[in-house]
């Protein structure tokens, strides 16, 4: 294809700064980059203090520090899916699915590859060498919930229309959220454990307290990034002509 067809066929031919085609690109982007950060922040367990104790999960949250990036790509995720429709989704999360084994596939050549300074390589295996159960937990959470995320907001959508963006927004992300919790939590620190035989099973009060404080942590993000929801939806279907 010669570079002027491909010019004819490109989003931004009339208008390099067209809204609908820079916020495909950048809903792609921050996907990609959200949940390849994920992938590299999963090692690092963080424990958020909370101002009052819960029952089960205790004076704080305890989660991989890949749940913050994490969340990220599901806003991008509702955001695309509301202006694109189901089928664009369907191929990005899909496409973001096996960009993750590439991820692995670059950062594994990396940690295989010998080093100048043995203490930095060894930095390097602590922090970015992932377990294998991590690794069979976080791919098998991603590819069934985010395909649920995007199942979930257009059952809703193909009922409401354009209206109640909020509802679809929260209940296709509270309920995948929920799965990919579970999922991910069962299969990492449980399920991967006995039949990888990779470290050991948690005990169940602390994977009931991990998943729990998980999962309250998404939800609250997935309520509070609503209104972000709207501000990208309304800003690109608001052009001027």
């Amino acid at each position: 294809m010669s570079s002027r067809a491909g010019e004819a066929s490109s989003p931004f031919r009339t208008d390099p700064l067209d809204r609908s085609a820079v916020a495909a690109v950048a809903l792609i982007t921050l996907f990609t980059v959200a949940l390849a950060t994920s992938q590299l922040t999963a090692a690092k367990v963080l424990a958020l203090p909370l101002p009052f104790a819960l029952p089960v999960v205790g004076p704080e949250i305890t989660l991989p520090g890949a749940a913050l990036a994490y969340a990220l790509t599901f806003l991008a995720s509702d955001c695309y899916a509301e202006l694109y429709g189901r089928r664009a989704t369907q191929v990005v999360v899909n496409v973001a699915f096996l960009a993750n084994f590439l991820v692995l596939a670059l950062v594994w050549s990396t940690l295989a590859a010998p080093g100048v300074d043995p203490e930095v390589s060894a930095a390097f295996q602590t922090a970015l060498g992932p377990a294998a159960n991590v690794v069979v937990g976080s791919l098998l959470a991603y590819v069934v919930s985010q395909n649920w995320d995007v199942f979930v907001f257009h059952a809703i959508r193909d009922r409401t229309g354009e209206r109640m963006l909020w509802l679809r927004n929260l209940a296709s992300t509270a309920t995948s959220q929920a799965l990919d919790t579970v999922i991910f939590v069962g299969v990492a620190f449980y399920a991967a454990p006995i039949l990888l035989g990779v470290g050991s099973p948690l005990p169940g009060s602390v994977l009931l307290g991990l998943g729990i404080g998980q999962y309250l942590l998404k939800l609250a993000i997935a309520v509070l990034d609503t209104p972000v929801v709207y501000l990208v939806v309304g800003t690109v279907r608001n052009r001027t002509p």
